[in-house]
């Protein structure tokens, strides 16, 4: 999946050399907020590095947590933890230290890791169907989905997400730069002399697709789910399962929405305001990242229970 990093960006040096660096000017319109805007950044990023740390250590510490719909947990925490790292300790320091400068190289790294790992994650959304499982055929939960599965499709969603990435990325370092714009993919691609034809093309392509398929079948398991739901006879369970699933298709729709919105605006939203299609971008990278621990994680009592303990210790 394709999102936007607000982040503008401007060219330093016009030569056709992708040495070039680049000069970060974070929110058009809202200069001389950045020092105070950057508190609530810093606030939701340092939630979302502790959240999704204390769950990776309370599954690495509780030996009846090694099943598969902790393992999927544990790879949307590490995801989360290379979004939010790729790039908010950088918007931090442009707007309490006015670092703005970024080397070309450290744009496409910082647009690789941005993409790929939203890739990633859309795939590890999706992957994670167990929920279905548990709640369909709870008796063969573990034989249906042992371990070993559940890491298979983990990898499958890592090779897929950085696998569609990097020829993006290869794409993007053939080109040569003379403008300004976003560090992301079609920003980064509008700052371009030559023919952008083919980023075009495969950018708006991987992105329809990824985004697309994922939705579609996770979509399609929610109504499974809300098929077999429906068929209870207990009002206590009907009421716990619409709740632990609204969340979480509620932090579905947090991470899809904002990376939609940002992508095809970059594309076809030229009357949007930058400002607001910044903040929604910078946003969708810390947001998502901040919730998923408590939605996913501390909401599941195993995992409470867990942390608690770590806590004691």
């Amino acid at each position: 999946m394709s999102t936007g990093f607000g982040l503008a960006m401007k060219h330093t040096n016009h030569s056709h050399q992708n040495s070039a660096s680049f000069l970060l000017m974070g929110i058009p319109g809202l200069e001389s907020p950045h020092f105070w805007i950057a508190f609530p950044f810093c606030a939701m990023y340092a939630l979302a590095v502790l959240g999704n740390m204390a769950v990776l250590l309370v599954v690495r510490s509780e030996p009846a947590l090694h099943q598969p719909m902790y393992l999927f947990l544990c790879m949307l925490s590490t995801t989360d933890l290379v979004l939010c790292t790729s790039t908010m300790p950088k918007l931090l320091a442009l707007f309490w230290a006015n670092a703005a400068e970024i080397a070309f190289g450290a744009c496409a790294a910082q647009m690789f890791f941005i993409h790929g790992f939203s890739a990633v994650e859309s795939g590890i959304l999706l992957a994670s169907f167990d929920r279905y499982l548990a709640i369909c055929w709870p008796l063969h939960y573990g034989s249906l989905l042992p371990p070993e599965t559940a890491s298979k499709l983990g990898a499958a969603a890592v090779f897929r997400g950085l696998g569609l990435m990097t020829p993006l990325t290869c794409l993007l370092a053939q080109l040569s730069y003379c403008s300004h714009s976003y560090c992301e993919h079609m920003a980064v691609v509008k700052l371009a002399c030559g023919d952008t034809k083919p980023n075009n093309i495969y950018g708006i392509t991987a992105a329809t697709l990824v985004v697309g398929t994922d939705s579609i079948c996770i979509a399609v398991s929610y109504t499974l789910i809300l098929r077999a739901v429906l068929g209870l006879s207990s009002k206590e369970a009907k009421a716990k399962i619409f709740g632990t699933c609204g969340s979480h298709l509620g932090v579905i729709l947090l991470f899809y929405t904002p990376g939609l919105f940002s992508f095809y605006t970059q594309r076809f939203g030229q009357h949007v305001p930058r400002h607001i299609h910044i903040l929604l971008a910078d946003l969708y990278l810390v947001v998502p990242p901040m919730l998923n621990p408590i939605i996913y994680g501390m909401k599941t009592k195993q995992i409470r229970e867990g942390a608690i303990r770590l806590l004691k210790w």
